[in-house]
């Protein structure tokens, strides 16, 4: 029986992206690890492991080419060997600005995290849906999930382009899981909350200026009280909600949600 995995994970190099990388490297899988830079240990764990590994160092503030690079990808795997029976898109890169107004934002910066965290996945969304679907769909469990926060569920001041960012991520979710319901064989989609972790991300809003962001206590405060999961426990969760048989059906979701 055809048990292989194929999985496209962005911001692969640090964080909850790296914590993912490490169990998606199983025997017999490809794994697509997307981010600015290589970690060489990926590579030394996936031959361990009897895993395939293709690393690409990308920025994904420039978008257009990664997500033609993807789909040429995706047609020469298809051409090279059988549909795997699973793929996945796991959209997890993201770019935090500042923790302040948005008016002290250069307009660089404001751009870049947009085109990484919502710009980015539609393209590469897009890419991976028209290689594995369209005309000739493989035939496959295909599944994409997009790696939301409660930010894109409830404002938070000195975050608006955080929030903007998973709001939208959202939505996009909501509006392609109809799309793709409308197709024999679509893929399912998730915009997933993962809880609070200790990332960079939390380093940089508790150590923020409590003068320019108002909600800098409360995050040192989830700090000291030891109320965030390592970027370990929060991956095992994400990656055991990708794999369950009712994924898909709420579109927007939490891990912390029961089920």
């Amino acid at each position: 029986m055809n048990d292989a995995s194929l999985v496209i994970l962005t911001g692969a190099s640090r964080g909850l992206g790296r914590a993912m990388a490490e169990p998606l490297l199983q025997p017999g899988s490809t794994l697509l690890a997307l981010a600015r830079q290589p970690v060489p240990e990926l590579a030394a764990l996936a031959a361990q492991r009897g895993a395939t590994l293709e690393s690409w160092a990308v920025d994904l503030a420039e978008p257009a080419p990664v997500a033609a690079r993807l789909s040429a990808w995706l047609v020469a795997q298809r051409a090279a060997a059988p549909a795997p029976a699973r793929v996945r898109l796991i959209h997890n890169a993201a770019l935090l600005t500042a923790p302040g107004p948005i008016d002290a934002l250069p307009a660089a910066e404001l751009a870049a995290a947009l085109r990484v965290g919502l710009e980015a996945p539609m393209l590469l969304t897009a890419a991976f849906l028209a290689a594995t679907g369209g005309p000739v769909p493989w035939c496959a469990d295909r599944r994409v999930l997009f790696i939301s926060s409660g930010l894109g569920r409830r404002a938070m001041a000195g975050s608006a382009p955080y929030c903007a960012v998973k709001g939208g991520l959202d939505h996009f979710a909501r509006a392609l899981a109809l799309d793709e319901a409308a197709h024999p064989g679509g893929a399912r989609v998730v915009s997933l909350a993962p809880g609070v972790i200790d990332t960079d991300m939390q380093v940089q809003l508790r150590g923020a200026d409590a003068a320019r962001f108002a909600e800098q206590a409360r995050f040192a405060e989830l700090h000291r009280s030891g109320a965030l999961d390592s970027p370990a426990m929060a991956a095992a969760k994400v990656l055991h909600y990708l794999e369950r048989a009712d994924f898909g059906q709420q579109v927007t979701a939490d891990v912390r949600d029961p089920g």
